[in-house]
C-alpha cells in the first residue's frame, strides 16, 4: 500500500462534495467552497486542497459558520458594492457581488468590494485569477486569526493576512500572486506537524518568544512576518483596510471572537477592481500587450514568473490527476462514516 491516493480532479471534487454535504454545509454554499478546495489541489497548493476539509469539519461542529447563509448585495455607491456574508463562507459571498463588482469597474474605472461577516480558510488567488479573466486588474486582502507576532514582538497580533494580486495578458493565463504576509501559510506549519517533519527557523517562535523548528511549539507561539519589519507593515496595512476601513474585525477580534474552538477565522475582505480602459481609453489593449515586456525580461534571464509553477501543476493535473496523503484522505474520510 502506497502513503499516497491517486485522484482525478473530478474524484476530488466529489469528495469534497460527499464531506460537505455530510457535514450539513448548504448545496449553495458547497458549490462555492468545492471549487476553491479543486484549485488547491489541481494547483498543487496542497495546504489550501482537501485538507482544508479538516478546517471545514471543525468550524461547522463548533457552530462558527451559518451552513444556510444567505449573503445580501448591497450597492453603496456608483463605484462600491459590499457583501453581508451572513456569517457563510467567503467564497460563496465572492460569487454573489463579483458581477456587481465587474459591472462597476467598467463603468467607473475602478471599483471595490467589501466582503463582511464571512469566514475565510483558504487562498485569494481564486478571486483575483476570476477578475483578471474579466480583463480586471485585481487586488484582495483579509485578515485572519492572531497567530503572527509584528517584527521585533513575541506575541500573536496579525493574521497570516494575504494579498493577491492579478493582472491581464493576451494568452492563456493571467499573471496571479497571491501570499501571506507570514513567513508561511499557516497550514504549511500543519502539514509539516502532522507529517513528522520540522520546519525552518525564520517561520515561527515557540510560546517562550525563542525560534523554534518543531512545528507544534510554533503553531503553539506565535509565527513570523515574512521580510522583518517590511511584511509586519503589509501586514498591519491589511488589518487596517479589510478590518476597520469595511467595519469588520481584526485579527485579534476574530480570535477572541472564535472562543477557543479553534475554527476558520471571520472577518472582512476587501477586493478592488480597475478597468485598463478607464485610464486608457481605446489604448487599453495596446498597453496590456506593451506590458508582455516586462514578463518576457523577467523569464528571458531565467527567473521564475510567479504563478507560472501553478499553471504548469495544473496542466499536470488535468492530465493526470492528482496524489493526496493516504492518511490525510482517510483521516477526512473518517466524516462519511
Amino acid at each position: 500500500m502506497t502513503d499516497t491516493i491517486a485522484l482525478s480532479l473530478d474524484e476530488v471534487r466529489d469528495f469534497a462534495r460527499r464531506v460537505l454535504v455530510r457535514l450539513g454545509l448548504s448545496e449553495r454554499q458547497t458549490a462555492a467552497v468545492i471549487e476553491t478546495i479543486v484549485a488547491g489541489e489541481r494547483d498543487e497548493c496542497g495546504a489550501h486542497g482537501i485538507y482544508r476539509l479538516l478546517n471545514c469539519a471543525q468550524t461547522i461542529s463548533a457552530g462558527k459558520v451559518a451552513v444556510d447563509a444567505a449573503p445580501v448585495l448591497h450597492d453603496m455607491a456608483p463605484a462600491l458594492a459590499r457583501v453581508d456574508g451572513d456569517r457563510g463562507y467567503a467564497q460563496y459571498a465572492f460569487e454573489i457581488g463579483k458581477p456587481a463588482l465587474i459591472a462597476k469597474a467598467r463603468a467607473c474605472g475602478i471599483a471595490a468590494l467589501g466582503l463582511n461577516n464571512c469566514v475565510h480558510f483558504a487562498a485569494l488567488w481564486p478571486e483575483v485569477e476570476a477578475l483578471a479573466r474579466e480583463g480586471l486588474v485585481a487586488f484582495a486582502f483579509t485578515p485572519s486569526h492572531a497567530w503572527v507576532a509584528p517584527a521585533g514582538g513575541t506575541s500573536p497580533l496579525f493574521g497570516t493576512n494575504p494579498l493577491a494580486f492579478g493582472w491581464p495578458r493576451p494568452g492563456e493565463h493571467p499573471f496571479v500572486f497571491d501570499f501571506a504576509t507570514s513567513a508561511v501559510a499557516r497550514g504549511e506549519i500543519e502539514l509539516h506537524r502532522r507529517a513528522g517533519k520540522t520546519i525552518p527557523l525564520g517561520w515561527a517562535l515557540d510560546p517562550e518568544g525563542q525560534p523554534t523548528t518543531d512545528p507544534a511549539a510554533g503553531l503553539a507561539g506565535a509565527m513570523l512576518t515574512f521580510g522583518g519589519h517590511k511584511g509586519s507593515a503589509l501586514s498591519a496595512m491589511i488589518e487596517l483596510i479589510a478590518g476597520p476601513l469595511i467595519g469588520d474585525m481584526t485579527s485579534a477580534e476574530s480570535l477572541a471572537d472564535d472562543e477557543g474552538t479553534r475554527s476558520s477565522p471571520r472577518g472582512g475582505e476587501l477586493i478592488i477592481a480597475i478597468n485598463p480602459a478607464g485610464f486608457l481609453g481605446a489604448s487599453a489593449e495596446d498597453n496590456i500587450a506593451r506590458a508582455e515586456q516586462v514578463f518576457d525580461a523577467i523569464v528571458g534571464q531565467g527567473a521564475r514568473l510567479p504563478s507560472q509553477r501553478r499553471y504548469d501543476a495544473r496542466a499536470r493535473s488535468i492530465a493526470h490527476g492528482v496524489k493526496v496523503s493516504r492518511t490525510l484522505y482517510e483521516d477526512i474520510a473518517a466524516y462519511l462514516d
